[in-house]
């Protein structure tokens, strides 16, 4: 009597979507766990926020976009901080990745250059905005007409958003929303140099020599 084993079938890759789900999942649910210890702890760690053009706010860079001032700020960004997220994630989770890591290193710089110098800086609006922008133009330099198609309905449902780049009330920081928007566009067009590169061989065309 003689038994076949099966070959190990290899393990099927989780599709874009979900994985973009988990990953924005993953990162609202670590948001939420900062702000429960910030309250536990007294609201210590929501001063680790940029604090404009001091050596100690330069670490706010890095901290800032995860902490919040009280649960209605965060609630108030966790809606478009998902839709952005995801869809921004959904172009590719490393490509998603490093847009946000442009947007998180420039939005956080530019705010401690250009900021308020009493101001401490915090709020995931920073990643909103840049995300925001991202969407919006990528398709611009890559000519995907997917994209460009999806801008416009990103346009359409929080293009109102973008008056926040604009000083408007007071204690809501504009220069984060500002320079995370610039960072998007930034991260659209540098992440978008392999189609813009594709793009100028195809119009260059095949050379004859004489």
């Amino acid at each position: 009597m003689t038994s076949s084993i099966d070959p190990v079938q290899p393990q099927q890759k989780r599709p874009l979507w979900l994985q973009s789900a988990v990953v924005i999942g993953v990162f609202t649910v670590l948001l939420y766990a900062i702000e429960v210890v910030d309250v536990v702890s007294g609201e210590v760690l929501e001063r680790n926020g940029v604090l404009p053009r001091s050596v100690d706010g330069l670490w706010g860079i890095l901290f800032a976009p995860v902490l919040h001032d009280d649960w209605n700020h965060l609630i108030g960004n966790t809606i478009p901080l998902i839709v952005l997220g995801f869809l921004v994630l959904l172009s590719g989770v490393a490509r998603g990745l490093a847009a946000t890591g442009i947007i998180w290193v420039i939005g956080g710089l530019g705010t401690w250059l250009t900021g308020g110098a009493s101001d401490n800086h915090i709020g995931s609006s920073i990643l909103i905005f840049g995300w925001l922008a991202y969407l919006l133009v990528r398709g611009l330099f890559t000519r995907h007409f997917g994209q460009i198609l999806l801008g416009v309905v990103v346009f359409v449902f929080y293009g109102g958003m973008l008056w926040g780049v604009l000083p408007s009330q007071p204690h809501v920081s504009w220069q984060g929303h500002l320079f995370g928007a610039i960072g998007g566009v930034l991260a659209a067009w540098a992440l978008s140099a392999d189609a813009r590169r594709e793009r100028a061989q195809k119009s260059v065309g095949p050379r004859s020599l004489t």
